[in-house]
């Protein structure tokens, strides 16, 4: 997604804009303020492999006025137990007896990717993620959802799947019978299977899917 020129013409016209930035840290390269979001939220234990509850609020400078915490904390009003210098901060970086350990883990999560190659590693996956779809849309007849394969996905992408009676009895059959853990989902009168790939997984792992896939796909019709 053009996030970048969205922005820009966003606030042009105005207009707040947020993003759910969820899966790209660890995943692409990320610079919030070339992206030039209002609000832009992400998580630190998908892709940057942290671990859950290291998730992060970025706000622009202008805008952090707008944002109230629903809990308030060691920095909230004028007399203050706690100061980072910034009512934005004070208001919203340390409220009760948050469990912190996930935040400081973040700087060794980076270091550990930066020591084994990831961006190595990340190409490896997009390579296999390719390869599934390609191979799950051959298996299916069906076209690709995407026009071409450049930059449209990394490490995640979706495949059609044929008309089935029960999407989420597929899902489950994956997992009871070949012990594959992987979204299946309708949206937009389409069915989709939802492939994910990180530094884990292997070639291996891409074969057992499609011999699962053409076992449940063949029993379904």
């Amino acid at each position: 997604m053009p996030v970048e020129i969205i922005c820009a013409r966003a606030r042009k016209a105005g207009i707040l804009t947020v993003i759910d930035g969820a899966h790209a840290p660890g995943q692409i390269k990320l610079d919030l303020k070339v992206i030039g979001a209002d609000f832009y939220v992400g998580n630190g234990h998908k892709w940057l492999c942290g671990p859950k509850g290291s998730a992060f609020l970025y706000t622009r400078i202008d805008r952090q006025e707008l944002i109230e915490p629903l809990v308030v904390g060691w920095g909230w009003g004028e007399d203050r137990t706690l100061s980072f210098g910034s009512d934005y901060l004070d208001y919203l970086q340390w409220w009760g007896t948050i469990y912190i350990a996930p935040y400081l883990s973040i700087p060794a999560a980076t270091r550990f990717q930066a020591e084994y190659n990831w961006p190595n590693v990340r190409k490896r996956c997009h390579d296999l993620v390719h390869q599934a779809i390609q191979r799950i849309d051959e298996l299916t007849g069906l076209p690709s959802v995407y026009p071409d394969e450049s930059g449209w996905y990394h490490q995640m992408a979706v495949a059609q799947l044929p008309p089935i009676p029960d999407i989420k009895s597929l899902k489950s059959q994956l997992y009871e019978q070949f012990k594959i853990e992987i979204p299946c989902i309708e949206w937009n009168d389409r069915q989709l299977i939802r492939v994910s790939v990180q530094g884990y997984n292997t070639q291996a792992d891409i074969d057992a899917l499609l011999g699962a896939l053409s076992t449940l796909l063949a029993k379904s019709h």
